[in-house]
């Protein structure tokens, strides 16, 4: 007899979900129990739910097809919620089962009984309650097709343990998702009109469009017409390097960002929104729209907007071919590291078709110049600004390519939140190489301290930006989780070690040790 565990399963597998994420409790003790029964689905401990949610995030940034993550009740899921915040804002596909009391144990208020329905919402994922054994099945067929429409998106299948348990399950065909909408053919003429009315445009591209097909597209755009290409600033996969068209990021920073916009009359956007700025500052403007320009939209977000940059190109830009960035590595610096040459040595050392887990945030700022010019790559970012991310995207990319060397560029403060994903990576014996930027400071806080005008700024305050007193040693916590760790406090070390990194299968950890840049 099939139970509703061993029925959702399966339906997943059906699916094409291949890879549960997990840290499970007793409530999900069936779940668990029916791995074995489907062996085409893989299990992934990690030992801290946020770590589940942002390898979730990771794999189906790479593998553009969702994994499932096992998590223990209200919890469970709150304590995800932060790199799920990051998947919803990067539209990454994820199915979360979460685990809840049974029905007759509800009644009781047990201590672990909460509101899994507010968190949910807060997530603004497609939820569903299952209701019995055999119905999960199909509950579990509309979730993955959910996340697999345009845009992509989060669903959570809460499962409560009865009918985790119960006989009847029956396993349900996959749900052929929702395909993305063909491109408004009007919107295409008038935007083409747009460009060609020698009026300063800005194309701003995100999503979808960051990867090479819609780069492709979009620097034939700009070729042709003059208008200025930008990617959105956080894009969830930015493939870039040699043989890639360049187009540069917007600021981080209002002020950078300001000066990229600065001039122009049309902001056209496609797979992204009208940019604002991260945070609100005293007597600084939130959008970031010049003033004046009108913003136009190419594609709504559930259509094609791959598809709709080609079409743009080939009515404005038939003839035109796009323009590959050339190869150019920088030299391999010498002396003490800083925030100025790590980024050197990993341009110059960068293997081919390597994956960039990045969050190395104000030690990484020179990042993007540095590897203009390398091997080509691809980059996934801190798409909603909740740290915590790089170390577990990094661990879900490399369990979906398995053959790709994987590089995670990791900030020190961002690292102690999710550290135990280096765990995982031992456990698993995937091939990420993580350099740590420790600069032994939340540096982009004292950066912000000034931007807001928080000017007066006495011990106590300094205090809570501090990193030190005591110092994190990252290569002995990372031996502790069972990862090689090495120290480098030269470039000459760091290229060392990062050589012997990639060289060997398996995780390593190079503890880059910085002066912090504020």
């Amino acid at each position: 007899m099939t139970n509703g565990a061993q029925a959702l399963i399966a339906t997943l597998a059906d699916a094409g979900v291949e890879v549960c994420f997990g840290n499970p409790g007793t409530s999900e003790m069936h779940f668990v129990a029916a791995l074995d029964s489907v062996p085409r689905m893989r299990g992934v401990l990690c030992l801290f739910e946020g770590v589940v949610t942002g390898a979730a995030d990771g794999y189906a940034r790479i593998a553009g097809k969702p994994a499932v993550t096992l998590l223990h009740l209200g919890p469970g899921l709150a304590n995800g919620l932060a790199n799920l915040h990051n998947a919803r804002r990067a539209h990454t596909p994820i199915v979360n089962v979460v685990g809840e009391h049974a029905a007759d144990h509800k009644q009781y208020d047990a201590p672990l009984d909460s509101d899994i329905d507010a968190l949910t919402g807060w997530s603004h994922s497609w939820t569903r309650r299952g209701s019995s054994p055999e119905l999960i099945g199909r509950d579990a067929a509309d979730a993955v097709a959910a996340v697999q429409a345009t845009p992509s998106r989060i669903a959570t299948l809460v499962l409560p343990a009865d009918v985790s348990w119960g006989d009847g399950g029956v396993p349900a065909t996959p749900v052929e998702p929702v395909p993305a909408a063909a491109p408004d053919q009007s919107i295409i003429a008038e935007i083409a009109k747009v460009l060609r009315s020698g009026e300063s445009s800005v194309l701003l591209i995100g999503g979808p469009a960051a990867t090479e097909r819609g780069l492709a597209a979009t620097d034939r755009i700009a070729a042709a017409t003059g208008a200025r290409p930008l990617v959105e600033t956080h894009p969830a996969r930015l493939t870039r390097g040699a043989g890639v068209p360049a187009v540069d990021r917007l600021g981080y920073l209002a002020e950078q960002a300001t000066r990229q916009l600065d001039g122009a009359e049309h902001v056209i956007v496609a797979g992204t929104r009208a940019p604002v700025s991260f945070f609100a500052y005293p007597d600084k403007p939130s959008d970031l729209v010049p003033a004046g320009a009108t913003v136009h939209e190419l594609a709504a977000s559930d259509v094609d907007v791959v598809a709709a940059l080609e079409a743009l190109a080939a009515v404005v830009a038939a003839d035109v071919e796009p323009r590959g960035a050339a190869s150019s590595l920088p030299e391999l610096p010498t002396g003490p590291l800083d925030v100025r040459n790590w980024v050197k040595v990993i341009g110059a050392l960068l293997p081919e078709d390597a994956i960039i887990s990045d969050e190395s945030n104000t030690s990484g700022i020179f990042l993007g110049a540095a590897t203009a010019g390398s091997p080509r790559h691809d980059v996934l970012s801190l798409t909603g600004g909740a740290i915590g991310q790089g170390l577990p995207v990094a661990v879900g990319a490399a369990v979906a390519a398995p053959d790709r060397p994987v590089i995670a560029l990791q900030s020190d403060g961002s690292a102690a939140y999710t550290i135990s994903a280096l765990w995982t990576m031992a456990r698993e014996n995937l091939n990420i190489t993580t350099v740590l930027i420790n600069n032994r400071a939340y540096a982009i806080l004292r950066m912000e301290l000034e931007r807001v005008g928080a000017t007066e700024v006495g011990p106590k305050a300094g205090s809570l930006l501090d990193l030190a007193r005591p110092d994190m040693d990252f290569a002995e916590i990372a031996r502790g989780f069972g990862v090689p760790a090495t120290v480098a406090t030269t470039c000459a070390e760091l290229a060392e070690q990062f050589r012997t990194a990639l060289a060997e299968p398996g995780p390593h950890l190079i503890d880059a040790r910085i002066p912090s840049l504020f």
